[in-house]
């Protein structure tokens, strides 16, 4: 493997150290902040702002990577995000929370400057095994986080954004001091258009391109499905199962290891064996019935056992983003990776309001029945994905250029 994709993927882990900390504890700053039980409303509201910022901003560190490389854009995203966990820190109140979120928002969009990094260092049949390790390395980090974050956060709910913080600057030291520049200086790189730093512009492109356009509507389905867990799994351990913190906290983290075991030693036997498309489909019904299970749950060491089936669900991502390169040049890699970002953050807007709305709606009539939306997003996603002849690696040149 490329020695700079193991710089990139030690940089997702400690990311994702970061995010995991503060999810077993926000709902209880956000009850400190407030005064008030209910935050499952102001919860999927926070979600859905950080989505936004997202959608805005993961196009424009895209562009601005294919045009000045990926470890600048790299650089600047990481210490955003020291910055924003300070600030929650020191929160005295929900404003200074929201601006907060605004702000990692805004630094988390690097997802895309990663993609499109390992894109540039990884040849078309091995991208899918590099992006499900990239999805390794972040579960990996998910080991690590919830756990701390759990256990700090019984202490106190401010100690784990000062490690978050800290967890941050580390990651820019690194990713400074020996991280280097995927796209070489003698590279031609176009001039920015004004549409590959709009969303909505950069969008219009990536539907114009052939077979992606469908493929994009799988991943919003997926996507969708994805969003469902990242909401509800604190909410509904908490309020289904008289999860505290601590218990949070490692059932985060027993996920995050079975996750990165399954991307790590699963992706790439899988996806040789049944190919891209082929390895969609099996981890999409594995990650169905799960969530039908965590439907009809009642109890919390269901979701304990069915762990196994959600880890395989992880080889949706890397097997679509794979499929979905294929069909885009290397000099427009970034623009894509950002597109699709956005369009995460998109379904990541509407997602968590959707899904806490139902969950606040039906949790005392009918428990667990928002975890059939998942269901229903993959009995979709699956029929609709191309043909494997569709499918096939085409080299297919960047295409039209991107919406004024």
């Amino acid at each position: 493997m490329n020695k700079a994709l193991y710089v990139v993927f030690l940089a997702m882990a400690l990311d994702a150290v970061g995010i995991g900390i503060i999810m077993p504890i926000l709902p209880g700053l956000l009850r400190e902040v407030t005064g008030t039980d209910d935050v499952a409303p102001l919860y999927g509201l926070l979600l859905a702002i950080f989505a936004l910022m997202q959608f805005f901003c993961a196009p424009v560190l895209g562009a601005l990577s294919d045009r000045y490389g990926r470890r600048p854009i790299l650089l600047l995203s990481l210490i955003g995000g020291a910055l924003d966990y300070l600030a929650l820190a020191w929160s005295p109140n929900i404003w200074v929370v929201a601006g907060g979120r605004i702000l990692a928002g805004i630094t988390s969009a690097n997802m895309a400057v990663i993609t499109a990094y390992i894109t540039d260092t990884t040849e078309e049949a091995g991208r899918a095994k590099q992006f499900g390790r990239m999805s390794a390395a972040f579960g990996v980090g998910f080991i690590a986080g919830p756990a701390l974050g759990g256990l700090l956060g019984m202490v106190s709910l401010r100690a784990p954004f000062l490690l978050a913080a800290s967890l941050n600057g580390l990651n820019f030291l690194l990713a400074l001091l020996v991280l280097p520049e995927s796209r070489p200086a003698a590279t031609e790189r176009a001039p920015i258009k004004l549409g590959a730093l709009n969303a909505f512009g950069s969008l219009r492109w990536a539907v114009g391109v052939p077979v992606l356009a469908r493929l994009l509507v799988v991943y919003v389905l997926a996507e969708g499905a994805g969003q469902l867990a990242a909401s509800l799994w604190v909410l509904n351990g908490q309020d289904r199962f008289a999860w505290d913190a601590s218990v949070v906290g490692w059932s985060l983290a027993a996920f995050g290891f079975l996750h990165a075991i399954a991307q790590t030693f699963v992706t790439e036997p899988v996806t040789r064996r049944l190919g891209e498309r082929g390895a969609f489909i099996l981890a999409a019904v594995a990650d169905g019935v799960a969530y039908a299970v965590m439907a009809f749950a009642t109890h919390g060491l269901a979701v304990f056992l069915i762990m196994p089936l959600l880890s395989l669900g992880g080889i949706v991502g890397p097997a679509l983003q794979a499929l979905m390169s294929f069909r885009v040049g290397q000099d427009r890699q970034g623009e894509l990776q950002g597109t699709l970002a956005a369009l995460g953050s998109l379904v990541g807007i509407g997602g968590p309001l959707l899904f806490t709305a139902v969950y606040g709606a039906t949790r005392t009539s009918m428990p667990g029945a928002v975890w059939l939306l998942g269901v229903a997003a993959y009995a979709i996603a699956v029929p609709l994905l191309p043909s494997r002849r569709a499918l096939a690696p085409t080299g297919t040149p960047a295409g039209a250029p991107a919406g004024e």
